[in-house]
């Protein structure tokens, strides 16, 4: 049986760690950046983005570029293209791809606009996914946004290997 003394000892020597860090003074506040650094800049928001768009009418042969931000819409040859939302691939990132989300309305006399086609268009593969309609085309051409700072861009592939030295014959031909 523990005598009295050595249970206040043992409940001192449990306790006394928990109530050592609790009386411990907080650590110091990270040192603060300074006020010159320049600040990182971030993905370009939906609403200053702006997509350029080229539109084809099949029956008179008119085509147009228009550049739009997300929710502007243009009426072109009887169709309302709106422009939803673009995306970029960042610069380093391979390979490069560029889509938007467009919809497009038809309004053929005085019956309401028609909904033809809603979805992503990309400007790289234009037949992953296609405007299927017998009188208008429309295809996106970029989209315009930035990005934070990325990864440092190396030199291609093809500029990073050497040229062979030129045979000892066509150099001495070279010369003369």
């Amino acid at each position: 049986m523990p005598r009295p003394n050595s249970a206040w000892a043992l409940a001192l020597l449990l306790c006394g760690p928990a109530a050592a860090q609790d009386a411990a003074a907080p650590p110091p506040p990270p040192p603060k950046a300074a006020t010159t650094a320049p600040k990182i800049a971030t993905v370009t928001p939906v609403a200053d983005r702006m997509v350029q768009i080229g539109a084809l009418s099949k029956r008179t042969g008119q085509s147009r570029s228009f550049s739009l931000k997300p929710g502007q819409s243009v009426e072109f040859a009887g169709i309302r293209i709106t422009a939803r939302t673009c995306e970029t691939t960042p610069p380093w990132e391979r390979p490069a791809l560029t889509g938007a989300f467009l919809q497009v309305d038809e309004k053929l006399g005085n019956a309401p606009l028609r909904r033809v086609f809603s979805g992503w268009l990309f400007a790289q593969s234009p037949s992953l996914n296609v405007m299927a309609h017998p009188r208008y085309d429309v295809w996106v051409k970029t989209c315009t946004m930035r990005f934070p700072d990325g990864p440092a861009l190396g030199p291609s592939p093809s500029s990073s290997t050497k040229k062979s030295p030129e045979p000892a014959s066509a150099a001495t031909s070279l010369a003369r």
